[in-house]
């Protein structure tokens, strides 16, 4: 059964011929032609979140999860406009999302008509490509011109790197009819076509051969244990230095996994020893500030971003030019080159990597009970083999300072770095896999998106850890919020909000901590137990910041 309504018929089919299978559907009524075409397809799974914010979100957590294109679909109006956050996150961390939005015909937009909006593009500035539908097929060439709209849209969101892509469908009433016919279809499916010029990977490898400091970072990546290989073979250079961070998922001890532990304690003449040459980056965008404030003040000669897109991602403010391909295709290549040359680069970032790591573990011995603290308990305590989801703010920031965990795969929103749809993200993410998976969340985060526990998709392998330091603790710590007299009413919003009734709401398992004794209790009964449960630890938040800031000092005073 689909929809009487062709060009959502041609579409549903169009979707599982590309390979496509899951679609996040919330209700309304103007989009009943894509409930009847989709949901009722034997070959598509369709998934039910009322809250349209926090189901994009889930979705996006899908399609992180599978790689592959996850569809969205809502009513019209300002359901629409809900979905605005997560495609804007899908955008710049490059997940593969179909946006599709039912309308009204054009004629009963900006007449006074119900639910109505200008739909068409409104997600322009944060979208990979917008279509709309036409709202009838009366011809076989009219059939042609939508088959030819839908595949275009389906392989943009995939190629040539992945990202969001929106479908706007106008449909007119009656909405619910529905036909037994299959429409005949053809899928055209588009492979990833990289024209690179050889001689610039020599010429590339004959000067990164020649300059004594080079420094590969890599901001956010999806685990790729080809690329993890062929950086690790380049640290065997004595003139080139790999930095990471944990949301770039490339575990070796010869990267530089954290990053701000070494950079926050540079006096000036150490800053131009460490400072590079060359840059070469990859990825998606850096967590750590200090590295970004780093490289801005010591620019290198000259710096190169390898994209499969060739975007021209200018981070540092030094982009010499942007590489289109692949980056381990780009090692690849870049290693057949490459010739030893006599330097102290890589053994100056090593070696100062190890004496901050014995100060790190100095402090921690005597640091007292704070979030800090916190942290470190639950990376000695994460079973091997999870999957950590970090919230934005102070948890994404405390995982660089501990580095990788060899095993762990690590996700976070840092696309656009809002704290919106956290639960949702790591829910979706969570409900195709059957590793541990743990959500590391403010207290702010988490109740910005409870509504991602009003969910029947939630799996007894989501574990939500809520650190709960009353209010938004980033900004006790960061400089100028904490100078102001609004800095607890307005910046970190103080509060005495628990998390307790909220889980008793959704039917969610809920667990507490006051200390750190009974924090690590309680977190063996959190990986042990076989349903969601939420773990809400509280820490002192007039102290948080006093440690991190006292931490960091102490990096820099110890350091020879």
């Amino acid at each position: 059964m689909t929809s009487d309504k062709k060009n959502i018929s041609l579409l549903a089919e169009l979707f599982v011929q590309h390979g496509l299978e899951n679609i996040v559907i919330s209700p309304g009524s103007r989009n009943a032609p894509i409930v009847i075409s989709f949901a009722n397809n034997k070959n598509i799974n369709s998934f039910t979140i009322v809250d349209e914010r926090s189901a994009a979100f889930f979705a996006l957590g899908m399609a992180l999860k599978t790689g592959k294109t996850v569809a969205i679909a809502c009513t019209s109006g300002s359901a629409v406009l809900n979905y605005a956050s997560a495609i804007s996150e899908a955008y710049y961390q490059k997940i593969p999302l179909l946006i599709l939005t039912a309308d009204r015909p054009e004629h009963l937009i900006d007449v006074g008509d119900g639910q109505t909006i200008r739909q068409n593009e409104v997600f322009k500035n944060y979208i990979k490509k917008s279509y709309e539908l036409p709202l009838e097929i009366s011809s076989e060439e009219d059939k042609l011109k939508v088959e030819k709209i839908i595949n275009e849209a389906l392989n943009h969101c995939q190629l040539p790197e992945a990202g969001p892509v929106h479908i706007n469908i106008p449909f007119d009433e009656p909405l619910y009819n529905s036909v037994n016919e299959h429409t005949e279809v053809k899928a055209i499916i588009k492979k990833p076509n990289y024209k690179v010029d050889k001689s610039k990977i020599e010429l590339l490898s004959s000067e990164i051969s020649k300059s004594k400091k080079v420094m590969v970072i890599a901001g956010q990546l999806r685990p790729d244990e080809n690329l993890k290989d062929l950086l690790s073979k380049l640290c065997g250079f004595e003139n080139i230095v790999v930095l990471s961070e944990t949301t770039s998922n490339l575990f070796y001890r010869g990267f530089i996994d954290t990053i701000d532990n070494i950079v926050s304690g540079l006096n000036e003449d150490e800053k131009e020893l460490f400072a590079p040459e060359i840059l070469i980056s990859i990825g998606g965008q850096v967590v750590s500030k200090m590295i970004k404030k780093f490289l801005r003040n010591h620019k290198p000669i000259k710096h190169y971003h390898i994209s499969p897109s060739g975007e021209k991602m200018d981070t540092y403010f030094s982009l010499t030019r942007s590489v289109n391909y692949n980056p381990a295709d780009f090692f690849f290549s870049l290693l057949k080159g490459m010739q030893s040359c006599e330097s102290n680069y890589n053994s100056l970032w090593k070696n100062r990597k190890s004496k901050i790591d014995n100060l790190k573990e100095q402090y921690l011995k005597h640091a007292e009970y704070s979030d800090f603290k916190v942290f470190e308990s639950i990376v000695n305590h994460l079973p091997e083999d999870s999957i950590l989801h970090l919230g934005n703010s102070t948890p994404v920031r405390y995982s660089q300072l501990f580095g990788s965990k060899n095993g762990i795969i690590y996700n976070s929103n840092r696309g656009v770095s809002g704290i919106d749809g956290q639960v949702s993200t790591a829910a979706g993410y969570t409900f195709y896999s059957n590793k541990l998976n743990v959500l590391i969340t403010g207290d702010l985060g988490f109740l910005y998106d409870s509504n991602g526990l009003m969910n029947s998709y939630l799996k007894s392998n989501f574990k939500i850890i809520v650190i709960n330091n009353s209010g938004g603790g980033i900004f006790r710590f960061i400089p100028g919020p904490d100078t102001t007299p609004n800095l607890e009413d307005v910046f970190a919003y103080h509060h005495n909000y628990k998390s307790e009734f909220i889980c008793k709401a959704f039917n969610v398992e809920y667990l507490k901590a006051e200390n750190l004794n009974t924090f690590e209790d309680e977190l063996e009964v959190l990986f042990n137990n076989d349903k969601p449960t939420v773990l809400e630890v509280f820490t002192p938040e007039d102290r948080n910041a006093v440690i991190l800031r006292e931490y960091f000092g102490f990096l820099r005073i110890k350091q020879p």
